[in-house]
């Protein structure tokens, strides 16, 4: 075991959009990060809601980037999707496919008929994100569901990450069908379920797995649901406010601007922070309320902050007391806090 964070685990578990990349350009130092995990013998996993791509298409495009990545590495809720049809459906029974062609395409090698219209009678819909998913086949989708089929989900993901800001991701396309049928999917099958996370472990017969993820309600949540050490990065979807008010089941075990947090003492990570100071920043309380005051790098003041709300500090109800405090809490969209003159 060696001093910094990633040294204390024999796995480590990508997420990928909004921790290794951004739709298609690397997040800077991502490529560092899994080189120096290599170097340091640290098996790597990759796991991903997205079902747009195969494991092997994701392997190429992640190379591409200049990040290593072998398709044996690569978990999809794609290709976990088809997987658990494959194991509850006759072979070759017909699946209403919603989605890329790279989900199609899973459903065809798990040896199912996949379909595309309600006709042809699907005794399943298996619905993931693409791009190119239209009106037309959602309503197939919505017939066949009425008609009895069983409704899979490969997630539910919002929104995905992009250098232009939040973009509708499967779970937006999920929540037509819901307004539609007026219910919930019967499965939903990647994160935060644990299944990916539990099948990348077991591959590897790890027995201190980390999973790094952007999500507190999807990479977080699933880690803690499978019982995993997690780190939240900030460079993808959550933000520091998400973190403050996060519910217990969404709440890692660190936090970080960024992957080169991995080379650093996991202490200086760990959330929330232990103590009333952390990086030139201060925290006091009182009764109900908080303030923060000081400077530093900001994940410092997040971790103290978080000491507070998860302990039920109202996020409201936190102000500051610096200026350095005043524009932080500012950036963060917590408007409520009063700065010293």
């Amino acid at each position: 075991m060696t001093d910094h964070l990633a040294g204390g685990y024999d796995l480590v578990i990508f997420d990928l959009d909004g921790v290794v990349f951004l739709i298609d350009k690397p997040i800077p130092g991502a490529a560092e990060a899994v080189e120096r995990l290599r170097a340091d013998a640290t098996t790597i996993a990759y796991a991903t809601n997205n079902a747009s791509r195969r494991a092997a298409e994701v392997a190429s495009l992640l190379t591409g980037m200049g990040v290593s990545a072998e398709p044996a590495e690569v978990l999809t809720s794609a290709g976990a999707s088809a997987a658990m049809l494959a194991e509850r459906l006759p072979a070759g029974a017909p699946v209403l496919v919603v989605g890329a062609e790279a989900l199609r395409a899973e459903v065809r090698d798990a040896g199912l008929t996949p379909v595309d219209s309600a006709e042809d009678e699907p005794v399943a819909v298996l619905q993931g994100y693409g791009p190119e998913v239209g009106w037309k086949i959602l309503a197939e989708a919505a017939l066949a569901v009425r008609a009895g089929a069983t409704w899979f989900a490969t997630n539910t993901d919002r929104t995905l990450p992009s250098p232009r800001g939040p973009l509708p991701g499967n779970g937006s396309l999920v929540a037509v069908l819901r307004t539609a049928l007026d219910r919930d999917p019967d499965v939903v099958v990647g994160k935060p379920q644990p299944a990916l996370f539990r099948t990348a472990a077991g591959r590897s017969d790890a027995r201190r797995p980390l999973s790094i993820g952007d999500r507190l309600d999807t990479d977080i949540q699933g880690a803690v649901t499978a019982g995993m050490d997690s780190l939240l990065v900030l460079t993808g979807v959550s933000g520091p406010a998400d973190l403050l008010s996060a519910p217990e089941n969404r709440r890692p075990t660190y936090v970080a601007a960024d992957l080169s947090a991995l080379f650093r003492p996991a202490a200086d990570a760990r959330v929330p922070a232990a103590g009333d100071e952390a990086g030139g920043w201060r925290l006091s309380r009182e009764g109900g309320s908080a303030t923060l005051t000081g400077s530093g790098d900001p994940v410092n003041a997040l971790r103290l902050l978080c000491a507070a709300t998860w302990d039920g500090v109202p996020v409201s109800a936190v102000t500051a007391a610096s200026s350095e405090a005043g524009h932080l809490l500012e950036s963060w969209g917590l408007t409520n806090g009063s700065e010293a003159p």
